[in-house]
């Protein structure tokens, strides 16, 4: 950063009178205002830092992006704003320094971040050495990352899943087969231990039962893991969420008194009805309440809440569990990912394959300790054409127009 103008004004100082001083401020004073005006019109973050790493300046982008208040940030040392931050290294480079973060308030993204020292050129004292450049602080220049990076988790995770299928086909193939075997062997087994008597009988039939539960057990595991890859397309009604949430809440009636958790639902009456699958709908919808019980354990509260905006129907589910660590949430959809103790990881892979089928989107929200939110977003289309009034034509000889959304 040159000094050349402050140099000069400087230099001059002596010889100006105070409504030169004047000028000057005001005209340095309408010079920043218009910079911070034409930055805070860009949708990039900018933030100015001092060489102790405090803020001097936040434009409104960067406000946006890390939920501050520019009045009470300014001063205060950027790392204390944005936890996590790890200004110490970012800092030290003579250089500038280009790298990719992820943030989860006040909301999910993935950030660019560029820093850059900013150096100024320093007077030596007139003895023939030559001018330095010394650090006087840091800019900072964020930009949202969060559609191309997740773009590319979508391409990336397609390739996999393909990958998946083919050895999908196989795998249930060579286990179906087997299985089936097993199964007609142990009624044919049944059979003959039905003839037979005393201890021997009960042991036998104890010892098929087990077989029997264990078959339905890996068969239940390949069922769940083709539906987790290998969706089938749905097939599309118009329903009621409301019901939907209704009937999968009855079937977890029994769950619910046994572990005496209260269930609130908050279910807004004037949805419309929207196209989807519904036994698809109910099964993602048992997937998350059954995860929502499973981290309550007992006398947890399990909120539900079904709401509308301008393009989608919203519902929520929020639970007073355990919630989930950063790094979890990053990797919460990962196949064969769980925090549990027990369960295959594959619950939330097959809900958010269920919504993205129906072209909806899946949200989650958590603080560790504090429960957790998901949401899932179902567009609606009932109004594909609005015809204008008469007022708002705008087409040479009066014609009407009709806008498709």
């Amino acid at each position: 950063m040159k000094s050349g103008f402050l140099d000069k004004l400087i230099e001059r100082l002596g010889r100006i009178g105070p409504e030169d001083v004047q000028n000057y401020l005001l005209q340095l004073a309408q010079e920043k205002g218009l910079i911070e005006t034409v930055f805070n019109a860009i949708q990039e973050g900018i933030i100015v830092t001092d060489a102790n790493g405090r803020i001097t300046y936040v434009n409104d982008a960067a406000c946006e992006l890390f939920g501050l208040e520019a009045d009470t940030s300014i001063g205060k040392r950027l790392d204390e704003r944005v936890r996590g931050l790890d200004w110490k290294s970012l800092s030290q480079s003579q250089g500038a320094i280009s790298r990719d973060m992820e943030i989860f308030y006040p909301a999910n993204r993935f950030l660019n971040f560029y820093i850059v020292p900013l150096l100024i050129e320093r007077r030596m004292p007139k003895d023939g050495a030559s001018n330095h450049a010394g650090p006087v602080g840091h800019a900072i220049i964020l930009r949202d990352i969060t559609e191309s990076r997740r773009s590319t988790e979508k391409t990336i995770e397609s390739e996999r899943f393909n990958a998946l299928t083919l050895l999908a086909a196989g795998v249930a193939h060579e286990i179906g087969n087997p299985l089936n075997s097993l199964h007609i062997h142990l009624q044919l087994m049944e059979r003959k231990v039905r003839k037979l008597d005393g201890k021997v009988k009960e042991e036998l039939q104890e010892a098929i039962a087990i077989s029997r539960a264990e078959i339905t057990r890996l068969d239940s595991i390949v069922t769940q893991f083709l539906q987790a890859i290998r969706p089938s397309k749905p097939l599309l009604h118009p329903e009621n969420v409301n019901a939907i949430v209704e009937e999968a809440l009855r079937f977890f009636a029994p769950e619910i008194q046994d572990r005496d958790i209260v269930v609130e639902a908050e279910l807004r009456p004037d949805l419309p009805l929207i196209e989807i699958d519904r036994d698809q709908i109910k099964q993602a919808f048992y997937n998350v309440i059954k995860n929502s019980f499973e981290a309550m354990k007992r006398r947890g509260i399990q909120r539900i809440r079904t709401d509308l905006d301008a393009t989608h129907v919203n519902i929520s589910f929020t639970d007073t569990g355990g919630g989930m660590s950063a790094e979890s949430l990053s990797r919460v959809f990962e196949p064969y990912f769980t925090t549990k103790s027990t369960g295959s990881g594959l619950g939330l892979l097959i809900v958010r394959r269920i919504v993205r089928e129906h072209g909806g989107e899946m949200a989650i929200e958590s603080n560790e300790g504090k429960g957790l939110t998901l949401t899932i977003r179902l567009p609606y289309l009932d109004k594909r054409v609005r015809m204008l009034e008469a007022g708002d034509l705008r087409a040479e000889g009066g014609g009407r127009k009709a806008e498709t959304r």
